[in-house]
This record gives C-alpha cells, structure tokens and sequence, in this order.
C-alpha cells in the first residue's frame, strides 16, 4: 500500500455499502479475504480505501462510489486529519475557481511536480482574497466611525489593472503564469525556492488595490491572514485528493463541494464545535440590517460593514445580504482558516463582488485583532458560561464603558466588547443564555444598558432555535449611543415560545416545540414587525418603559411582562375545544377492537426482512434528510409521535452541518422504521406523507406490492419479541437492525386479511393520540382560566 494512501474506517465502509456497521464486522469475521487493517486501534481499525473498493466490487457489494462520497473519504482518511486536509481542499478551490487556466495546467503534471507549484499558485489567490501572510506593523488610530476595508478580489479580477509588486513588476492576472515559474506556467523554475519553505508574497496586489467603494483599510487592523499558505511537502500527500475535488467542483460548484465537505466534517464531529442553525442567523442578520436609504443611489451608499468576533464557522457573517465589508475572528485556529476559506468561496468571484472577508485568529476579549474598528453592525453569538474570560487580566480594560463585568458574566463581557466596536448609531445582535438576562450580579450592567438607551430589544425565541436546544435563547439587539441624542425611553420585549408548532395543530404535531418543530417563517415575521414597528401584541410582544425596570433585579426576561395566551384560545375557546374532545372520544369508541378470539400459537414457516430485500420483495434505504430544506421532511420525531412530516421551510443559506446525501422521497405503501430508541414503532405511508423526504435515522422499507402487502409487513415488524430479537444494545441507547426482523412466510391473501387488521388497529392508535393531546389542551386551559380568573369555578 502506498505510505500517504487513503484509509477509512468501518463506519465509512458502511456508508460506503449502505449497511450497517454490524454487517461490516459480520463481513470480517466470515470472509478470510477482507482486507486487512492498515491503522487504527485494535477497537477501530481503518482500511485502505483503494483496497475496500475493490473487495466491495468483487463481491457485487458495490457498482461505483459516488464521487462526493471517494472526496469526503478521502478528507476523513487524510495522514494530516480531516481539518488539515479540508484547509488544503478549500485552498485548491479557490484556485479552481478564480484561476482555473492556472490549475488546468497544474493538473496536466505528476503528484509530486503539481506539489512544488501549487504553494505559489495558492498563495497568489490567498494574498488576493484574504490579504498577505504577515502582520502589518501597528499604525495610529483611525478616526472615530472610519472602517477599516478588507482586501478584495478585484485585484486579481479579469478587468483590474495590474498593480506592481515588492520588485515593481506588475502583479500577475487571474491566470497569468504563477511567478517563478516556465512551461507549463504553473510550474515553479529550478530556481524556485525550497519547496518546504513558505512561498513569498512577491505576487500580491498592492496594498492600494482596494474594492472601488471602499475607504482605504484602517492601519489599526491587524493583516495577517487566518490561512497560511502550505508548503509542498505538507500537499503532496492531498494531491489525489485536490484533483478529486476539483473534479467534484466542476459539477456542483467551488462553493456548493467545499460546503458538502465541511458540513460532512461537522456532522462528524458534533461535540466539537457549536452551530449557529441558518435560520436563526438569518433572522439575526434581518434585525441588524439598516434602513433603506432610498434617497442615494447604490453606487455612492458607502459600503456596510460587518463583524462577528466569536466567528465559529461563519454561519451568520454568511448570512448577511447585500455588499459589506466583513470581519471576523476566532480562537480556534482551525476552524478560523476554514472560515475564511467558506466566506471566501461563498463570494461571488466577479468584478463587482463585495470585499473578501478579513479573518483573523486569537482570543477575541484578551487579544482583539480590530482594537480600532468602528463597523456598522455586529453579529455574535459568544460562548455561553465562561468563567475563563479573563476576568483577572481585563479588569481596566476600556470597553467596560457600562461597568466591570463579574466573573459569570462572560456574556456582558461580549455585549461590551460589540458595543465597543460599533461606530455611533451602529448595531449589535447577540444570541444570548436566558440567564443573563435575569442574574443578580449583572443588574447594574444591565441597568445602565438601559439608562443610556444602549439595549433596545430582548427577543426570547423558541426552544430548541439554537444549542442548548433544551432552553428558549434570548436575542440581545444593543445599538450604540450617539452623543447628543436623547437615549431611546422604553425596551421592545418580545417571546415567540408560542409560535413554535402549536399542540393539537391540522398536521397532527404534537406540543412542545423541540429543534425540529420551530415554524421559522411565523418567528421570523413576529420577531421583525415587533422590532420595526415597535408596537404591542398581546403574549407577543410588549414596550416596556424603562422606568418600569429598574427595580431592584433590572430583570429583563419576557416572560416576566407578557402573559402567554391561554391553551385552547382562553376561556372563550374552551367550548370548542370541549366540542371536539366529545367528537374524538365519540370515534375512539367506535374504532375500539372488538373481543379477542384465542387461538393457538401459530408456528409458521419464517423469514426474515434481509432474506426478503435479497430475493427483491422489497428495498431498504437509510434516511439522510435533514428539516430546514426546501421540501417537508418526515424525521424521527414525526413517527414517534404520529405527526404529519415537518413541513418546509425558505431556502436560505444552509448550515455546514446539514450538508445531506440524496434525499429518499416517500411513496405510499412505503413503511418507515426508526433506528434508534429501542420501541415498537412503524409507520405506513399514506397519502399525507407521500412526497416528503426520509430523515435521518429512519430505514425505510419499500415493498413490492406483487409479494407484499404494506400493512401486513408493518404489523410484524412492531411485534415486541421481534423487535428485541433485532436489537442492539449500547450503553445509552438501542439501535434497530431491520435486516434481523423476522416475517412469515404466507400466500398474499392472507397477507391482506392480517393487514386489514393492522390498519383498523392503526386507525385506533391516531384516535386515541388525537383524544390525549385535545384532552391535555382542555386541562391546562382549565387550569389557567380557574387560577386567573377568567373561568368561574361553578
């Protein structure tokens, strides 16, 4: 095997198969000719790729490994890891897609000879969009309300003059020969420096190569890049990989395949990182987005610009609309560079594109990369619950303008920080824990936020908007004071908990909301006419004088001012509502079974789900769909529960961790089987649900209505005995193998006698749902009104 080949573990090889990971072990244990482990552990090995593939094929396993699917495990397999090997893939893209002449000629070469060009050929396209690698020495402070501007990719565009380098030649075009090079032009000249070494930035447009609506960039920001340029021995192992994505790129995109890659490695790695939902950042981005200035042409508005300074993965700097100037920066010096990397290919890459981002590294509250920013808007969503801030170092710093914060307030720390780099007027959205709102120890900030006019609004969202999905976030909109302008009087307070996917609802949703049942386009119109029109909507929202609360805890929850409508529409609905508990009891009794005749236990001749897909009598398939997508998605929540699919929502930019497969689209007759909880259910597809994507962790069973009937294959299949006999069992959950379901073996006809039976059983199952959530609503809605007086106890 090649020392730098591709490995691949045996969750991977599963993907690959479309089995489970049972069958990969049951695959190695019966079959002396699996390959051999080539690194790992002892309890998870990994594979070579190359010779995975071809025992797959040769046991008729496997036709051909989409290629999205050989990029992303070549990225999971990487010698350097899956993060080094992204950085090297986003780098290659931007190269493809701002000089793809330069990197046709590239690919035209061997691995090793395609290895000592391309640092110079990246760097080229970095220092062009990103800024050079280096650090600009600290220059005066920039006038109050100046912005400092990105360097942008008009320097390198098809139509910008060339400006001269560090030697005075002219920088070189979108695909002009890489510096240092000959023929072909990418390829660096004997001459060239070490191939270890970092490339120079000889080929940088000059510092006065700016976007045309630009001011010149503010000399307090600080230039050094958060991509650095590779060098050829750190490449030469991700070669393969670069020409496998480059050739992904050209069928879906530079942006759309570094995206599917990212997300990937997101999904991979869930605990590492904390993901803003694109929703949520849109609706983020939405607030702080400023009035229409319908008297300037858009050619002389200045261009807006933007910082976030807990940047994460950029998911809300990506869902700013319009040209701006953005900033960002992040501690993490991984996902930093493949943030930039993101931002930087999302752009468009024509003349008229707005500035490339500015993304720097480093400790936003200890060590700011923009001490002399002043930007429009700031759009952030800090950690939550860090007592390591720096409390002990910070404690003279001048951007506690409205007091000290304690040490368990890190997040009044970051509220400071963004209203320290707003310009005079500008905007600050925060996504806020509930608890700053409401804790003691920071009353008197939240008291002088207030009195100065510098809070505006406190927005509780639903839970489940965002991590921890268990608690309803606040969103925090701060607008910096301008002197000489009396502060605002009052606070907008607002809480959409009830808008989430109400109880009882058409579809069939059950109550509680939940990350999956946030009814975005309500929230988001809710949310922006109370900000904007600033008016009061009963249990919505509310303008609260100022005056009103600055009491002795400075508690801003919503909660606290609004009165959540009554369950049922208040006294006055809970007729109806009675009405229709009367209703659904009335045909939960007419559905109820009729007496049981015993029987003998039947021993009939079986088989199983597995030995049924072999022979052709149905297919399996594994969801992979995740909700927020343009079309409705049937997730584990739905069949647990009976509700209807969840429905679709906008398109909008789309979380780095939902980048999904091929969706599976539901048809009637189809049976659905979740993997995970251990439980006994099954859903048959109806009508309803026909059309409707299949979500992750469901297996789907499609039958083939000649050999099976539908609800004949879903009654057995929630059999408790079956269901345990197919189980495994870890330490915090089951998991479900529907392979190991056991079916029996009888004529169609009798087939349909025991469906018809399942089917009256499933009928009476939905009415008995239906009774408990209309039942649940009358309760509570009985229990409000008793105890605020609207319901009289008589």
């Amino acid at each position: 095997m090649p020392e730098n080949a591709t490995e691949v573990t045996a969750a991977g090889i599963a993907r690959l198969a479309g089995v489970g990971r049972a069958a990969v072990s049951n695959w190695r244990r019966r079959h002396a000719d699996f390959p051999q482990p080539v690194g790992g552990s002892a309890t998870s090995p990994s594979f070579a790729l190359s010779d995975v593939e071809r025992w797959l094929r040769d046991q008729g396993k496997l036709a051909e490994v989409p290629l999205r699917e050989r990029v992303w495990q070549e990225v999971a397999g990487h010698p350097a890891g899956a993060a080094q090997a992204l950085v090297h893939t986003g780098c290659a893209l931007l190269l493809v897609r701002d000089r793809p002449t330069a990197w046709l000629e590239l690919t035209g070469t061997s691995d090793e000879r395609m290895a000592q060009a391309l640092p110079y050929a990246v760097d080229h396209v970095l220092t062009a969009r990103l800024g050079p690698d280096a650090p600009s020495a600290p220059g005066p402070a920039a006038p109050p309300g100046t912005v400092g501007t990105p360097r942008t990719a008009d320097a390198s565009g098809p139509d910008a003059p060339s400006a001269p380098d560090a030697s005075g030649h002219a920088a070189a075009g979108p695909d002009a020969p890489v510096p240092g090079s000959t023929v072909p032009s990418a390829i660096p000249s004997a001459s060239a420096p070490p191939s270890a070494s970092a490339p120079p930035s000889a080929s940088a447009p000059a510092p006065g190569a700016l976007h045309h609506a630009n001011p010149p960039e503010a000399s307090g920001v600080h230039r050094a890049r958060a991509v650095h340029t590779p060098t050829a021995r750190d490449l030469l192992p991700s070669v393969p990989l670069l020409r496998a994505a480059a050739e992904l790129a050209a069928g879906i995109g530079a942006g759309q395949a570094f995206e599917f890659l990212l997300g990937r490695h997101l999904d991979a790695n869930p605990r590492q990182y904390t993901l803003t939902p694109p929703h949520l950042a849109e609706l983020m981005a939405d607030l702080a987005e400023p009035p229409a200035d319908e008297g300037r042409p858009a050619s002389a508005r200045p261009l807006r610009s933007v910082l976030d300074p807990a940047a994460g993965t950029g998911s809300l700097l990506r869902a700013v609309t319009g040209p701006a100037a953005l900033y960002a920066q992040e501690a993490d010096a991984g996902l930093a560079a493949l943030t930039a990397l993101r931002l930087a290919l999302c752009a468009d890459a024509t003349r008229d594109a707005p500035a490339s981002p500015a993304v720097r590294t480093g400790d936003t509250l200890r060590a700011d990369a923009f001490p002399r920013l002043a930007t429009d808007t700031v759009l952030c969503h800090p950690p939550f619950n860090d007592r390591n801030w720096g409390h002990d170092e910070l404690a003279y710093d001048p951007r506690w303008e409205y007091g000290f914060p304690a040490r368990v307030e890190s997040e009044l720390a970051w509220v400071q920080h963004a209203l320290a780099r707003l310009r005079d007027g500008g905007t600050a959205v925060l996504l806020m824990p509930p608890a700053a709102a409401s804790r003691r120890s920071g009353r008197r900030i939240r008291a002088d936020l207030l009195r100065r006019g510098a809070l505006r609004a406190v927005i509780a969202l639903p839970a489940g908007a965002a991590p921890p999905y268990g608690i309803p976030l606040h969103l925090w909109v701060l607008r910096r004071p301008t002197p000489g302008v009396r502060p605002g009087p009052d606070l907008l307070l607002a809480d959409t908990a009830a808008l989430a996917a109400p109880a009882a609802e058409p579809g069939g949703k059950a109550a509680g909301g939940g990350r999956d049942r946030i009814d975005w386009p309500m929230v988001r119109a809710a949310v922006l006419d109370a900000w904007r029109d600033r008016t009061d909507l009963p249990g919505v929202s509310r303008v609260v004088p100022v005056v009103e609360l600055l009491d002795d805890d400075v508690d801003l929850a919503p909660a606290r001012y609004l009165h959540r409508p009554a369950p049922g529409g208040g006294a006055a609905g809970l007729g109806e509502v009675r009405e229709r508990l009367a209703e659904t009891l009335r045909l939960t009794a007419r559905l109820t079974p009729p007496p049981v005749a015993p029987a003998a236990p039947a021993h009939r001749p079986r088989t199983t789900v597995g030995e049924l897909a072999r022979g052709g009598a149905l297919s399996l398939h594994a969801g992979t769909a995740a909700p927020g997508g343009p079309a409705p998605v049937l997730t584990e929540h739905d069949v647990l529960t009976g509700a209807g699919p969840t429905a679709a929502t906008p398109t909008g930019p789309e979380a780095p961790g939902t980048a999904q497969d091929e969706p599976v689209l539901l048809q009637p007759g189809d049976v659905v089987v979740p993997v995970l909880g251990g439980g006994t259910v099954v859903r048959v597809v109806g009508e309803r649900d026909a059309g409707a994507a299949l979500g992750r962790n469901l297996q789907l069973l499609r039958p083939d209505p000649a050999a099976l009937d539908p609800w004949f294959l879903a009654g057995f299949l929630r059999g408790t005995s079956n269901n345990r006999q197919a189980s495994s069992y870890a330490s915090t959950a089951a998991r479900l193998d529907a392979r190991r379901l056991h079916l029996p073996r009888m004529p169609l006809a009798e087939q349909r006698r025991f469906g018809e039976r399942f089917r009256e059983l499933a009928a009476f199952e939905e009415a008995l749902r239906s009774a408990e959530r209309i039942g649940g609503l009358l309760i509570q809605g009985m229990y409000d009104g008793l105890a605020d007086g609207t319901v009289a106890p008589t």
